[in-house]
């Protein structure tokens, strides 16, 4: 079952039509959050970031759409599909249809899905460089829009090589993030991670481990460009985002990273936070 403008309809019943903005230009944003035990994780993060992601696109936000709502609809979604562990939760908005590059109307529909997410778990985490497509650098590609183009390519990539993940590069051959997550880079107690000028995802797990490291006197934490020849120097590399928070990477090449801060950071992760592993 799935949650149309705050209706439960089964999912045959939701049918996108020729119209639909979100198909014929990407026009839509979209949000994955993480639900588990009757939480969701960092729920006001997530709010606030669509939000401001609807504003900087130009999209009427509906005056029903307040923290408590858009949290009651996620819950109630949850509570009509049979989840019986952690989930999933996909959250949509797109311009109602109509119109032609310029719309017909700023007004939105949204769409919330939830499925059961089955952990994978890895041996080895081998990633690799994508350098076909670079990411633009700027605003924009902080939001999560619909257009994730480099990212499909990225990962048929990184399928047809037996990567587990790939590292997407900006116009300036800087480090931007993976394939579906932030990357960080450990080098003694300095942890670096692209600046949002680079065109990384404004990950709301990414913020709150530069809050925590911000606090923490055994680590600083540094947002900056950052050159892919780093990964070779870094003794460690970790990437991050709001399914799997943390997921260790052990190979890069030739290179062989250790996790011992990693699984330092990740411990005043869940201590911070409260999250269970």
């Amino acid at each position: 079952m799935i949650n149309f403008n705050g209706k439960i309809i089964s999912e045959s019943a939701y049918h996108a039509g020729i119209e639909n903005r979100a198909f014929k230009y990407g026009d839509a944003i979209f949000d994955t959050l993480k639900y588990d035990d009757g939480e969701i994780y960092f729920l006001e993060d997530h709010y606030f970031r669509l939000m401001s992601s609807m504003r900087m696109l130009r999209m009427n936000i509906p005056m029903a759409l307040t923290l408590a709502y858009y949290e009651t609809e996620i819950k109630k979604t949850v509570s009509n599909n049979d989840v019986h562990k952690e989930a999933r939760v996909r959250v949509s908005v797109s311009r109602k249809d109509g119109g032609l590059y310029t719309p017909d109307t700023n007004d939105v529909d949204f769409l919330i899905e939830v499925n059961e997410r089955e952990a994978k778990l890895y041996d080895s985490y081998e990633i690799e460089l994508f350098k076909d497509f670079p990411v633009y650098s700027g605003l924009l590609s902080t939001i999560k829009t619909n257009n994730r183009m480099i990212n499909v390519l990225s990962s048929i990539f990184s399928s047809e090589n037996n990567f587990q993940n790939c590292i997407l590069i900006n116009e300036k051959k800087n480090i931007v993030e993976a394939n579906n997550a932030n990357i960080f880079l450990i080098k003694g107690d300095k942890v670096l991670t692209p600046a949002l000028t680079e065109g990384c995802i404004n990950g709301i797990v990414r913020k709150k481990i530069i809050e925590l490291l911000a606090d923490n006197n055994d680590f600083t934490i540094e947002e900056s460009a950052i050159s892919p020849f780093e990964l070779l120097k870094a003794d460690e590399v970790f990437l991050t985002n709001s399914i799997t928070e943390f997921q260790t990477v052990s190979k890069y090449r030739k290179k062989i990273y250790n996790t011992d801060k990693t699984n330092q950071i990740k411990q005043l992760f869940w201590e911070r936070f409260n999250k269970k592993e």
